[in-house]
């Protein structure tokens, strides 16, 4: 029998100590352990590459060089693996096109179902749009005798080709004629085309070529070549006028007209018939022509563009800060005409013109024209110029549009700002799209529905409902889209099952957070309904409400029922004692972590004596929970800084924040108090603290471009002098960045070795020891001390660096030692060995101990920031924030339990 375990013989990734390990297969497995003890290096880096790498080396050579892989994990040998499928924290990437919708394939099934079965409609007049098929315009037509309770009735049969544009059209008038026929109807009047038709190239004109004349007569309307005879005539004036024809009654003189072409009855106007592209925002068919699917655009920023205190000779206008200082270039004399003329100064401080005065500055003025005379300083000439001035916003635009430059297009965004699209209004769409309605809701209305709602509109789709809405679907419509309705319900369902319900399908998948996108991953693949995989996720519990725990944990058993085993990276403790089988990694983190201290079952676990986790699980340990008052105040706590402690609290105040669910809230921040946002899943945390109120604070203190969500007031803003955001995302995205760098304490270290004695014989600055630049850093491997080697399609191998031997620099610089270590040995220290070798240097201790402080005393100060996990990066911000000098005035925002253990 087929052993059901995966075995892993020999692990070293990062900090494994060569661990042997063996997990059950369809099983859902736990690995948990404090941070740093290496959980993601055995889950991610060992195990879920090594699947991937099999995977795609299965391939053939020609495939493999297309598909990025994995780098080979430091393993002896795993036997049983699985296909594997990684769902970590990552976000859903950075395109702004993408959205919940089409991230879980929800909006591509709208959009087939709103092609469907969708009823279109004017977006002028609203009303809805019309389209039939030869046989139902004969119908209509013969139907006009019963219709008007006539016996007979006389019908012309007209293509209209010319509609309402100018010209003679003499050529087309011998064309037709050649073709056989011979009256046209012209401006309303009919002629002969063998006669002479005179008309005037200046105006519009309307021309019908006259296809057949009928007499309708209820005697005839059942004969079989009456009958042909009409739809032959039809399908001629359907080819002749682009699907459309108009039936004329000579004796009211009055038009009746149809189309197979989607058209409004009440204007005329045609429109394309709809298909999926229809609705789709990354295709020009559907997208809204003003921001080209994006729902924003770049507007200009006029306080972006100058400096109120400064003139505009002292370069107050800063794209053209660079020319205030040649008073006599074209620009500046311009300027100078301008400023004459309208009876301003350039010497006048910005903030200080009238407002009409800046507005011609910024806008121009179309309706005059500025003389002056261009002194040229290059060769010396005078040239008389008489022109328009543009103004520096429209010049910026003009520019924007124009240029191919990359650097200027650059440039110019520095002075823009990213604003709702004013023409679809943030829904993507163009006009027509947006007019297709199903049970009186356009598909941008479903859109921003968030996933909870859209249960009860699908409900009414069903076969079996009976809606009784005018827009609502006919019974065989639903038949058409009754698989349809099916594919997005069951994606719906598994939204709702991983706690999502909150979303909408339109928001943008890059506001999404690690967690968010995680699940979001997460539901789409419960819908694929794939067998015999093996998923590594990346603590899925992350930014959920213990009220919304229970239902993802279902969700990984559902995962798991349908045959695949699910190995989860997690620290939650209701994970934890519902898994089937519990990995504990440890005993420390770093190089005190790597090995196994316990595994089985979640009972097995908690009778284990060597494991941290089964000591807090099991009750024996716990959490020292903070001792209040009667006020809710921590007692023997530190007292705040000295501007907020005053007899009247003071606070920052928002009123009015609508953005996404948030209801018109009002909300008060105590100064110098340290509080927590807290609610289920949803409840617009990240609205009101991340989109709203950072954002606005930033915009007010850094004039940042980002705008924040809608909101009418804040207050509170001059007590405050900085606002910090600390986030998941790494602290660099190359092997170079380190938390020594990061932290800044590299740069002190660097000052050390300079200060050194021989330091200063070989006349080496600071530079010299940095492994960034030319001079101190081995040049074999640019001082990465690592060689890659591509390997085409198999993945690239690193090896070490012969010449510098993997310390990054050159030999003459690892002879500098300080109390005899290098800085290559420096940079190989924990933080905690580093600490105790710069006890007596306070600048670099301070940072150090911080770092110690944080939980990270286990990390090496040359530690490369790709290797670490986003919870070590936020706690490196954060300790590099709390080492700069305060001045009291920072507003801190950080979810700062991602990837910490609770234990």
């Amino acid at each position: 029998m087929l052993d059901r375990h995966i075995i892993v013989k020999g692990a070293r990734s990062h900090n494994l100590k060569n661990i042997d390990v063996k997990i059950p297969k369809d099983q859902l497995v736990v690995i948990t352990g404090l941070s740093g003890s290496g959980k993601s290096s055995l889950a991610f880096d060992t195990i879920y590459a090594e699947g991937q790498r099999k995977y795609v080396e299965s391939l053939s050579s020609y495939a493999r060089q297309f598909l990025g892989m994995m780098e080979k994990a430091d393993v002896d040998h795993i036997e049983g693996l699985s296909p594997a499928i990684s769902i970590d924290q990552k976000s859903s990437g950075h395109n702004p096109r993408s959205t919940v919708g089409t991230v879980t394939e929800i909006y591509d099934y709208l959009r087939l179902l709103y092609a469907r079965a969708g009823h279109p409609h004017s977006p002028i007049t609203k009303r809805r749009l019309v389209s039939q098929s030869v046989q139902q315009i004969v119908d209509s037509i013969l139907g006009l005798l019963q219709k008007q309770n006539l016996e007979q009735l006389k019908i012309i049969l007209l293509a209209p080709i010319i509609k309402e544009r100018k010209g003679t059209y003499e050529e087309l008038f011998q064309r037709m004629l050649s073709q056989g026929y011979i009256r046209a109807r012209v401006d309303g009047e009919i002629f002969s085309l063998e006669e002479d038709i005179s008309l005037d190239r200046y105006k519009k004109h309307n021309i019908e070529i006259v296809v057949d004349r009928l007499v309708l007569s209820s005697d005839k309307i059942t004969d079989k070549e009456y009958i042909k005879r009409l739809t032959d005539s039809v399908e001629s004036c359907l080819n002749l006028a682009d699907r459309e024809m108009l039936v004329n009654l000579p004796d009211t003189n009055t038009d009746i007209f149809y189309s197979e072409k989607l058209v409004d009855p009440e204007t005329g106007d045609s429109f394309p018939q709809i298909e999926p592209h229809t609705f789709s925002f990354n295709s020009p068919h559907g997208a809204c022509p003003k921001c080209s699917g994006l729902g924003v655009i770049k507007e200009i920023e006029e306080s972006l563009l100058y400096n109120p205190n400064l003139t505009i000779s002292e370069g107050g206008l800063y794209p053209w800060s660079k020319m205030a200082d040649k008073e006599n270039s074209w620009h500046m004399q311009l300027l100078s005409a301008v400023a004459e003329v309208e009876g301003f100064s350039i010497r006048t401080p910005l903030g200080e013109l009238d407002p009409k005065h800046l507005h011609v500055v910024l806008y121009g003025n179309k309706e005059k024209r500025y003389q002056f005379t261009y002194h040229n300083s290059m060769s010396r000439r005078e040239t008389h110029a008489d022109i328009k001035y543009e103004g520096l916003i429209p010049s910026l635009y003009r520019r924007y549009e124009q240029t191919e430059s990359d650097y200027i297009r650059n440039e110019i965004e520095n002075y823009m700002r990213e604003m709702l699209c004013p023409e679809c209004e943030g829904t993507r769409l163009n006009p027509f799209a947006r007019s297709v309605t199903i049970e009186g809701k356009s598909i941008n209305e479903i859109n921003n529905l968030p996933v909870s709602g859209l249960n009860s509109w699908l409900d009414n789709l069903r076969e079996e409902s009976k809606s009784t809405h005018e827009d609502s679907l006919s019974g065989q419509e639903k038949i058409i889209v009754k698989q349809v309705v099916k594919e997005i319900v069951a994606r719906v369902n598994f939204l709702l099952a991983v706690g999502l319900d909150y979303l909408t399908l339109g928001r943008t998948a890059r506001t999404l957070s690690g967690g968010e996108s995680q699940r979001i991953r997460l539901a789409s693949q419960i819908g694929t309904g794939l067998s015999g995989v093996l998923y590594v996720l990346d603590e899925p519990s992350i930014g959920l409400h213990q009220r919304d725990n229970q239902r993802l944990i279902e969700t990984l058993r559902e995962l798991k029922q349908l045959g695949n085993t699910i190995l989860v990276v997690e620290h939650d403790k209701d994970t934890i004692l519902q898994a089937d089988h519990v990995i504990d990694m440890g005993p420390g983190a770093g190089e005190h972590g790597g090995s196994i201290v316990a595994q089985g079952s979640p009972q097995e676990l908690i009778e284990n004596s060597h494991s941290l986790t089964a000591a807090y699980l099991s009750g024996k340990r716990s959490i020292n929970r903070l001792e209040i008052d009667a006020e809710a105040k921590e007692l023997n706590a530190k007292q705040p800084l000295e501007i907020f402690s005053r007899a009247e609290e003071s606070y920052l105040e928002l009123f009015g924040a609508k953005h996404n669910n948030l209801k018109n809230v009002n909300v008060r921040f105590p100064l110098g108090k340290f509080i927590a946002v807290t609610g289920v899943s949803g409840s617009g945390k990240s609205s009101l603290i991340n989109e709203t109120l950072s954002k606005a604070l930033r915009s007010q203190f850094y004039g940042s471009k980002d705008v924040p969500g809608s909101y009418d007031k804040l207050s509170g803003t001059e007590l405050l002098d900085k606002v910090i955001g600390i986030d998941q995302s790494p602290i660099g995205r190359t092997p170079r960045s380190n938390p020594a760098t990061y932290t800044g304490v590299f740069t002190a270290i660097r000052d050390i070795f300079a200060a050194t004695r021989e330091a200063k014989t070989r006349g080496y600055k600071s530079g010299r020891f940095s492994f960034n630049v030319r001079g101190g850093r081995c040049e074999t491997c640019t001082g990465d001390g690592l060689l890659r080697i591509e390997m085409q399609f198999l993945p690239d191998v690193y090896v070490q660096c012969d010449v510098c031997k993997g310390k990054r620099y050159n030999r003459e610089t690892l002879q500098i030692d300080y109390k005899g270590k290098s800085i290559a040995d420096v940079l190989d220290m924990t933080v905690s060995s580093a600490l105790d070798f710069f006890a007596n240097i306070p600048t670099i201790a301070r940072k150090l101990q911080t770092l110690v402080d944080v939980g990270l005393g286990y990390i090496k100060l040359g530690q490369s920031a790709t290797t670490l996990s986003g919870g070590e990066a936020q706690r490196i911000k954060l300790a590099s924030e709390l080492t700069k000098r305060a001045t009291g005035k920072n507003a801190i925002h950080s979810r700062r339990t991602y990837n910490r253990s609770t234990f």
